[in-house]
């Protein structure tokens, strides 16, 4: 009886009935004909009783999820309905999605015709990591009387992790390698100079550089021979990123850690692919994950797995622990990709002198965010002068990030000022463009 639920056709066929009756007090002559209704009304109700609860299973659920959900992407769910009967039923499916999603208004309705199949697809997108649960799928059967509905309830519940983003990480990845077309966002950059890692000597063609041509085997040859270079290989790239409140602030429901995390991943596929060796070290008040850098085949899943179980804590980022650790675990000259957040110039200057002494050691480059919130307020239109107040506030703000970023410039410290969504392309031209002009 629990599967047994009443549509509102069922209502509507039953306020009829008691409608003729109520009249049938009045005006005698109605209450056979309102006997005859609820004598049918109820005949009616057993026959789609009959029909929805007969022989067997009438419809056929699967549900399809992938191994993982990849964090700030829409992420693919499929539900499979086979309809196992020879009765056309109508269905409302209803999936018990994560809580973490707070959805409570899901719901598809279709029609099934006799042995026919259908996909249900829908697209989910989470802005957390952690375990997502699924619960039953509900579908409520519905024949062609439709008075009563039978809900077929397939209670298997499916737990999945959500990793940081593995979407954006190929994705991205690929686009860093395209050299025939150009990509949104990823930019083909210009060699500058040499690199002094040999790869070949080949023929001279138009445009190759006159100081690489090689004479002893132009002589042998009595053809002009150039010495081909290639990118430097086995340099080590180091993804750090500030685990404290500063990187706790939401854009478009990810905080900026978790932008901070897709990035470190991405970076570290670019890195690998290259040739070089990634690494990853997180902090806050205290030293969170280490990985060394290293070229190994499970690296990138190293890398994945720790990114995946970090937190944000709630204390300020300690910097002084910053150097000592990377001057302890970082061994010989390396990229080091610091992921953290400044709010105000104070916030930078009381941290810039150890920003100075790791510069000193490594090639540091310091990635934090654009408030793009403030950047739309400070668009709109005036009206008021309390509107002008504030609009002034907020572009004061905006010039202050500006100036930390040529702060950081005149003591020789590279930085990226990047919008949160624009994080991760901003940091592979960074990389691409370092590695280019042979400063790492």
């Amino acid at each position: 009886m629990k599967n047994i639920f009443l549509s509102n056709r069922f209502f509507l066929l039953f306020a009829v009935i008691i409608g003729v009756f109520v009249l049938s007090f009045p005006f005698d002559f109605l209450f056979p004909v309102a006997q005859t209704l609820f004598v049918l009304g109820l005949v009616l109700v057993g026959v789609d009783v009959m029909l929805l609860f007969g022989k067997g299973e009438k419809v056929k659920i699967r549900r399809f999820l992938p191994k993982v959900f990849s964090l700030g992407d829409p992420n693919r769910v499929q539900i499979e309905l086979e309809n196992l009967s020879q009765q056309t039923f109508k269905l409302r499916v209803i999936d018990e999605i994560p809580v973490q999603f707070q959805i409570r208004n899901f719901e598809k309705v279709l029609e099934l015709e006799p042995e026919e199949e259908q996909r249900v697809v829908y697209y989910l997108t989470p802005k957390s990591r952690g375990e997502y649960t699924f619960g039953a799928v509900n579908v409520f059967l519905e024949s062609f009387l439709g008075l009563v509905q039978r809900r077929q309830r397939h209670t298997y519940p499916m737990s999945l992790p959500v990793y940081p983003s593995i979407v954006q990480m190929k994705n991205l990845g690929l686009k860093a390698f395209d050299r025939v077309s150009y990509s949104t966002g990823i930019k083909q950059i210009r060699r500058v100079g040499h690199s002094y890692e040999f790869e070949q000597i080949k023929n001279y063609v138009r445009g190759d550089d006159y100081r690489s041509i090689n004479w002893k085997a132009s002589s042998r040859r009595a053809a002009l021979m150039v010495n081909q270079y290639q990118d430097e290989r086995a340099q080590q790239i180091y993804s750090i990123i500030d685990k404290s409140r500063a990187m706790r602030m939401p854009f478009d429901g990810l905080s900026l850690m978790d932008y901070a995390i897709n990035t470190s991943l991405v970076m570290s596929n670019v890195a690998l692919q290259k040739h070089d060796r990634a690494g990853l070290l997180t902090f806050s008040d205290i030293i969170g994950t280490t990985i060394k850098a290293e070229r190994k085949p499970n690296q990138l899943n190293k890398i994945l797995v720790a990114l995946y179980k970090e937190k944000e804590r709630d204390l300020e980022a300690n910097y002084e622990l910053l150097y000592h650790s990377a001057r302890k675990l970082i061994k010989g000259r390396s990229l080091l990709m610091l992921y953290t957040n400044f709010e105000s110039m104070y916030a930078l200057e009381r941290v810039l002198p150890i920003l100075r002494r790791i510069n000193t050691l490594h090639l540091l480059v310091v990635v934090f965010f654009e408030n793009t919130e403030i950047n739309d307020f400070a668009k709109l239109k005036v009206e008021t002068t309390q509107d002008i107040y504030h609009q002034t506030i907020a572009q004061k703000f905006l010039n202050e990030k500006s100036q930390m970023v040529h702060k950081l410039k005149q003591y020789g410290i590279q930085a990226i000022l990047s919008k949160p969504q624009d994080l991760s392309v901003n940091s592979i031209n960074k990389y691409l463009e370092l590695k280019s002009r042979g400063l790492i």
